[in-house]
């Protein structure tokens, strides 16, 4: 199983971590973004958006890490631990996917990379897009210690990898205690891997 990824991408480290938590081998391939690899022609064949992460697992090529999430669980996830069997638990799930490519991105995502790759988002529209997302987040942790429910599932691995790194975007995680303990829970799991820090934003030396 092989996964194309870049470290410093969130949607890749959201797989990567997927595929630990899972337990199943997998072979890291390093796309060179600088260099847009992922828009060369053998790239393009994988994932015609030109986006990363794909993973190719003996074959099977599943780009975007919401699909891959999904790909995952119904294969290789039998007994429902990571996306429930049952159409709410599944639909529970699918609506943090769906903020995963929507409030997430657009708010704690964003507003990390105008300080990592220098992307020309507008601070005074992310980052207060990023707050409203975090605190829709605390809210639902302190009535649960996980997003849905008391297990952890691929809601939290949706959220965690931009979250975590929130504070590169100048996003500060002080006021929000019941995510920074969700964040603690999900690092204390069996199969966690760390997403790669910036020392840019508020984690600037």
């Amino acid at each position: 199983m092989k996964l194309y990824h870049h470290p410093i991408s969130g949607h890749a480290h959201r797989a990567q971590l997927a595929l630990s938590l899972l337990g199943l081998p997998h072979e890291l391939i390093h796309v060179d973004l600088a260099n847009r690899a992922h828009k060369a022609p053998e790239f393009i064949a994988m994932n015609p958006f030109g986006q990363i992460p794909v993973l190719d697992d003996d074959g099977t090529v599943v780009p975007d890490s919401g699909a891959i999430l999904v790909y995952l669980a119904e294969r290789y996830d039998a007994d429902g631990k990571w996306i429930p069997r049952d159409a709410a638990g599944r639909a529970r799930v699918q609506a943090w996917l769906s903020a995963a490519a929507g409030p997430i991105a657009y708010g704690v995502s964003a507003a990390r990379l105008i300080h990592v790759v220098s992307a020309r988002f507008n601070p005074d529209e992310v980052i207060p897009r990023a707050h409203a997302l975090l605190t829709v987040v605390e809210r639902e942790l302190q009535q649960r210690p996980f997003l849905i429910g008391d297990q952890p599932s691929f809601a939290d691995v949706a959220a965690y990898s931009y979250i975590a790194n929130a504070p590169e975007g100048n996003v500060d995680l002080t006021d929000y205690p019941a995510l920074r303990s969700w964040l603690a829970r999900i690092e204390a799991l069996p199969g966690f891997v760390p997403f790669a820090q910036s020392p840019v934003g508020l984690r600037a030396a």
